[in-house]
């Protein structure tokens, strides 16, 4: 049905160093199947060929026009507004440097300098002096923009602050919103699509935030799968403007039919599950693969919340063996930190 995958990466092919669990051959599968794949994603930090490089490190056959980043994505959005040789102050690491020096742009210090426009993007050695610039700068009539708003991204260790909390520190100086790239605005998703010729794209991601909200903005559709930030619990609650078309634990779902979920009369079948609204409660019932019960109880929470009616899904989500929001939370309070 689909042309080509355009995979978020972190948290659904790598989580840090490392790939997430069976990915590289998933996705090796999809592409014997006849699937292209590209790689989208939010993090600016690094060029489109140093995530190629971890990428083919995993045994997967990622080129560098596979790759696209909110770093090229952003670097086009500047150079549409400003001409050849427009000086310009990069807050951020490599990747942005390197689009923006590509689209004939070029890096200045600092707010010194009088650079016409602030591009912020994440990188681990942002410093406090480089928001600070950054600021000078915005304030002093630089035009802002910003790869993405990701407020975390997943480490090995857990999440982390992401660019959107970054972004957040150089707001808290400055009386402008910056112009955003990256998903879920459309920027980001419109460059892929275009760069990597796709005629019929299929978004995969693990944030309903970024990359499903991202999917649903640009009107493609998206597949959700668990491996990253949101959980299922999250899915139950999502607004329309956040909801996938299909879900997944993983990978392998690019290169197996899923089912449909039949819906009538308020009452929702998928695989051998069926699901119902009861009062305000989520009621499942059935046997068989987990996420046909999770596709069921989806669509009856979501044609629910349609009609104005919040419901309990705690009971549903445990029958298919995934977590109400509440047990996520009090597994975190119970679990022992690392200090």
């Amino acid at each position: 049905m689909y042309d080509v995958a355009l995979l978020d990466l972190d948290g659904v092919v790598y989580v840090g160093s490392d790939p997430v669990p069976g990915a590289p051959e998933q996705l090796r599968k999809a592409a014997e199947a006849g699937m292209r794949i590209g790689y989208v994603t939010n993090n600016a930090s690094r060029t489109p060929e140093a995530v190629a490089e971890q990428l083919r490190s995993f045994g997967l056959p990622a080129r560098t026009e596979d790759v696209v980043t909110s770093a090229q994505a952003v670097s086009e959005l500047v150079a549409a507004e400003f001409p050849p040789g427009s000086p310009v102050l990069v807050v951020g690491g490599e990747g942005l440097r390197e689009g923006l020096e590509e689209s004939g742009l070029v890096l200045v210090a600092g707010s010194d300098d009088k650079p016409v426009a602030v591009v912020q993007g994440f990188a681990p050695d942002v410093t406090w002096v480089m928001l600070a610039e950054g600021a000078h700068a915005i304030n002093a009539g630089a035009k802002w923009f910003a790869s993405n708003l990701d407020l975390t991204l997943p480490t090995p260790r857990g999440r982390a602050p992401g660019n959107g909390a970054l972004v957040r520190a150089v707001r808290a100086a400055v009386d402008v919103d910056p112009v955003v790239a990256g998903k879920p605005s459309p920027p980001l998703l419109l460059t892929s699509i275009e760069r990597l010729h796709a005629e019929r794209p299929l978004m995969v991601g693990d944030r309903l935030d970024t990359d499903i909200a991202g999917a649903c903005a640009v009107g493609i559709p998206s597949l959700w799968v668990a491996t990253g930030v949101n959980t299922a619990a999250d899915l139950v609650e999502a607004p329309a403007e956040q909801r996938p078309t299909y879900v997944a634990a993983g990978l392998a779902a690019l290169a197996e039919p899923q089912p449909g979920v039949e819906s009538a009369d308020g009452v929702h079948r998928c695989g051998g599950w069926r699901a119902t609204i009861e009062g305000r409660v989520v009621r499942l019932s059935g046997e068989g693969d987990p996420y046909d019960g999770l596709r069921a109880l989806l669509a009856a929470a979501w044609e629910a919340a349609d009609a104005g009616i919040a419901v309990d899904a705690t009971e549903a989500l445990a029958i298919v063996g995934m977590r109400s929001r509440d047990t996520v939370a009090s597994d975190a309070r119970h679990t022992p930190r690392r200090t």
